[in-house]
């Protein structure tokens, strides 16, 4: 059997089907033979009690609808059209004894019919389904009469947190604001091109010219690239679009009712944390409200044995599953791993602890596993609480995981010490088994397989030289210079990929090995999907250190972008950045607009655009505001040693 591939599924986190792939298989356990005898023993005596329940009913003519002192229902009045009523059955009570007995009996047999259905189509499920669907529903049955007793409760005013350098942070030098400009010139093509022929679907396809979706928003048409994009048109200054974009969210997203099975992870980071930033940089009270109501549908997904999030949820039924491929049903390190810095905002602004907890659950069940060689596997499966196979990555599957550890701390305002302490143990563990250096001087960040390193590093990997920087701040055993050349080193070593190429683009993935370096071997390794994670690392190591080759490899990558993937109709990935004669994938990704472009705008701004002590950016690029929290001490947490 063929190993499935693996969807693009954001700007970070999960490695990319080559283009054109489109799903994957789900295999499903089934039940064993004793199980099935039990459930039809089960299914057998409901039927039984039902049908002598049927002969032991009470005489109906005993019961009439009561008159004197009692209430009597009067008949609703007849339709305007007589024959209509003529010839419709006569209501309940104009039956007489006999008649009404057969109604009754009839109604049971339909009943009875209906319940033998469904426990047919139960058994056809897996038994993983069927515990997952009991434990939905009991959690359903429980919240509901929560929600009853309690009634709706509004969202309790909170003090917005200190939110400066939202918009501006133009550049001194008139080189530098020239190339800005042209970036916003670039957001622009892609958010008019998607307005015009993509309005409404989460993703363009800029060469058809039309609405794109993928199976991790349900195939549902969720308007992705809007909410993606809306902190970035506002920090651009775009204020028209970023005003047609909130009236299509005001109007158009309803989560209501929708019966659409989406990655957790995704929406998580594209739309909450989407909303968020914008509420945060323009006020409108519509954005958080949308984010509550979207992370209350996300909930259900925590319903399992260990607390471990489901990795696809229905926003419907709150029903939750795990990706068929995903080492025997387990949930992926990088997705349940990434939720912190928006739960934590949601229970500050909901002032509903429920976000925080589940958070702060994973993070002390993994704080109790054994990791081999003091590494994170990418697999965990959230029935049992195991790890899955013993593959480690800082790239796809592993990556946002250490990302938000540190981006706990700081946006606790380095006073969660524990997320801290956390982050700097990985840190040290994957220093030591995963990072080396080539044989041409290229540090690289390999992978951890069954106890063998690949040496390979993807193009989502590339993301760790800004992390690297941003984390050198604070570092034990004063190694902050340490970590911020090895942030440089990582740098250089990502520039390398693009710098090998045709069109000065990286690959999705490269190699270190057989005389090879930083150079992608596989066909289905050569394309860009318009990444961010390079320029995403140039933004943070030119912050840090205002060494000009960072904007000047950003420049290259945004002039390789706009010669290569720019189209009539929006931008496009490419299939082989090895090729000069390259051919498109037509899919203008949502994190393109939300990510690429807003790392490259940020890149030619000054620094007091979004300055990194008062904005913390999820993994999505969605800004969101350090939280001051005074004198309250949140579990895990430290007073900041200042």
């Amino acid at each position: 059997m063929t190993t499935p591939a693996l969807l693009p599924l954001s700007g970070r986190r999960i490695p990319a089907l080559s283009p054109g792939a489109s799903s994957f298989p789900h295999h499903r356990a089934t039940l064993r033979l004793s199980e099935k005898f039990i459930l039809l023993l089960i299914l057998s005596a409901f039927i039984t009690l039902c049908f002598g329940a049927f002969f032991f009913l009470p005489d109906n003519s005993k019961h009439k609808t009561r008159t004197g002192c009692g209430t009597q229902t009067p008949p609703p009045p007849p339709p305007a059209d007589i024959n209509v009523f003529l010839s419709a059955p006569p209501p309940a009570y104009f039956l007489s004894p006999r008649e009404e007995e057969e109604s009754l009996r009839d109604k049971i047999r339909a009943d009875h019919e209906r319940a033998l259905q469904e426990a047919k189509e139960k058994l056809r499920k897996s038994r993983a389904e069927l515990q997952a669907e009991i434990q939905t529903e009991k959690v359903r049955v429980v919240e509901e009469l929560k929600k009853k007793e309690a009634g709706p409760r509004p969202l309790p005013p909170v003090p917005m947190p200190k939110v400066v350098g939202v918009s501006d942070g133009e550049p001194p030098e008139p080189a530098v604001k020239e190339k800005r400009d042209k970036i916003r010139e670039m957001m622009k093509h892609a958010w008019d091109s998607y307005r015009q022929y993509g309005w409404g679907h989460n993703e363009l396809k800029p060469l058809a010219k039309k609405g794109h979706t993928t199976n991790i928003f349900g195939n549902s048409q969720m308007g992705a690239t809007i909410v993606d994009a809306l902190d970035s048109l506002y920090i651009m200054g775009l204020h028209e679009e970023f005003k047609d974009g909130q009236e299509w969210i005001e109007q158009n997203l309803d989560f209501t009712g929708v019966n659409a099975e989406v990655s957790v992870f995704e929406v998580n980071i594209r739309f909450i944390g989407g909303l968020l930033a914008a509420y945060y940089l323009s006020g409108q009270e519509v954005f958080k409200l949308k984010a509550v109501q979207l992370a209350e549908k996300l909930l259900p997904a925590f319903n399992t044995p260990t607390g471990i999030p489901w990795a696809m949820v229905n926003l419907k039924s709150g029903v939750g599953r795990n990706w068929g491929w995903a080492s025997a049903g387990s949930s992926i390190l990088a997705e349940f791993g990434t939720l912190h810095m928006e739960f934590v905002h949601l229970t500050y602004l909901t002032g509903n602890p429920v976000y925080y907890q589940k958070v702060m659950h994973i993070r002390k069940l993994l704080a109790k596993m054994d990791r081999p060689n003091g590494l994170y596997p990418n697999y965990l499966n959230p029935r049992t609480g195991r790890w899955g196979q013993h593959h480690t990555s800082v790239g796809g599957l592993g990556d946002s995981f250490y990302e938000y550890l540190l981006k706990a701390w700081l946006m606790s305002d380095k006073t969660d010490t524990e997320a801290r302490k956390t982050y700097d143990d990985a840190i040290e563990a994957i220093e030591r088994h995963l990072i080396r250096k080539s044989n041409g001087g290229l540090t690289f960040i390999g992978e951890w397989k069954n106890g063998h390193l690949e040496r390979k590093m993807g193009h989502l990997t590339c993301f760790a030289g800004g992390m690297f920087a941003l984390g050198a701040d604070g570092s034990p055993d004063d190694k902050a210079g340490h970590y911020l050349q090895l942030g440089a080193e990582i740098a250089h070593t990502c520039h390398e990929s693009y710098d090998r190429t045709v069109l000065k683009l990286g690959p999705e993935a490269f190699k270190f090995d057989s005389g090879l370096e930083a150079v992608a071997v596989r066909q289905n390794e050569k394309y860009y999907i318009l990444r961010p994670e390079v320029i995403e690392t140039y933004w943070y190591m030119w912050r840090f250190t205002h060494d000009p080759k960072y904007r000047q490899w950003g420049w290259e990558a945004a002039q390789a972008i706009d010669k290569y993937c720019r189209v009539s109709g929006g931008f496009s990935g490419v299939k082989d950045v090895y090729s000069s004669n390259p051919t498109y994938d037509d899919v203008q990704q949502s994190f393109f607009l939300a990510e690429t472009l807003k790392y490259l705008y940020l890149l030619f701004s000054s620094d007091d655009l979004l300055p990194l002590d008062s904005w913390v950016f999820n993994t999505e690029a969605h800004p969101l505001p350090v939280l001051h929290l005074g004198n309250i001490t949140l579990p895990g947490s430290q007073p900041a040693q200042r």
